[in-house]
């Protein structure tokens, strides 16, 4: 006579639990994605590229033929593009987040994390904050690069050393909030390439759908409306403010009328939300 018996299921160890577990968590994610960052300096090289092209092409090909209020003068839309600039560059990051973890989760990193006892949003945090360490040094790059080609702070309205900081403050939490978004695209999709294109393609009508690159005034009506309460172009508006660089002509809509608060409660809620879910897609995916 035999007896069958069931193999209980095999459950991963319960994490240790509390806020500063979680934190030691992340930050351990955190340094091994760096380690790894930096054992392929191409990453950041081509990260900087990139928005050094858009700064180049801008300035010197676009220059002379866009319009800034009353202004045709490249030397106000040089200041005018360089908020946009930096707040593109910043969220375009996003794809960059979303390919490194599709790229874990196709070599079962996310799986062996999941084994240990370890906090469940620890390996998205970490993940992020990595992110955001190399936006950092990007987003410097880049100031420097501005500043070599004539970009001014101060050159519309005063401003100082706290404000300029402060702006760059702004950048740099929307970029991690929308680093969010990528994580989540990261585990919804099955490979690092469907990662990179479906954490690109978006970025196109946000970031051009806004105030960034031209005065949303000479936009139809319909058009400016949208780009007006773009998150997006909430964040470029404070910046300008910020940076005492020219801005967009007055608009009643409120993002525009304030658009310090509305880029800090935009970037909060898209942090909130994006990691609520991509913490849930985490627990759920495999």
């Amino acid at each position: 006579m035999s007896v069958t018996t069931k193999d209980a299921p095999v459950l991963a160890p319960r994490p240790a639990g509390g806020v500063v577990q979680s934190f030691r968590d992340s930050l351990v994610v955190a340094k091994r994605n760096l380690i790894r960052m930096s054992r392929i300096p191409e990453m950041l090289l081509f990260g900087v590229i990139q928005p050094v092209m858009f700064v180049v092409l801008f300035t010197y090909v676009f220059g002379g033929s866009m319009r800034i209020g009353n202004s045709t003068n490249p030397e106000d839309y040089k200041n005018f593009l360089m908020a946009g600039i930096f707040a593109q560059t910043v969220t375009f990051a996003t794809a960059g987040s979303a390919a490194g973890i599709a790229d874990d989760m196709q070599k079962g990193l996310v799986d062996r994390f999941r084994s240990l006892p370890m906090a469940r949003g620890a390996v998205l945090t970490g993940r992020t904050v990595a992110d955001l360490a190399q936006t950092c040094i990007t987003l410097s790059v880049l100031a420097i690069v501005a500043l070599i080609v004539g970009w001014r702070p101060g050159s519309d309205g005063p401003t100082n050393a706290g404000r300029v900081l402060a702006a760059f403050g702004l950048l740099l939490l929307l970029g991690y909030a929308f680093t969010w978004i990528g994580a989540l695209i990261g585990l919804s999709v099955r490979t690092p390439e469907a990662a990179t294109s479906g954490g690109i393609i978006w970025l196109f009508p946000v970031t051009f759908l806004s105030n960034a690159f031209v005065d949303s005034s000479q936009m139809t009506p319909w058009v400016r409306h949208i780009a007006d309460w773009n998150p997006f172009s909430a964040t470029v508006q404070a910046c300008r403010e910020l940076f005492g660089n020219p801005g967009v002509s007055p608009s009643s809509a409120w993002p525009m009328q304030n658009p310090v608060w509305a880029s800090l409660i935009y970037s909060l809620v898209i942090v909130v939300v994006f990691r609520t879910l991509a913490v849930r897609k985490y627990r759920k995916t495999s």
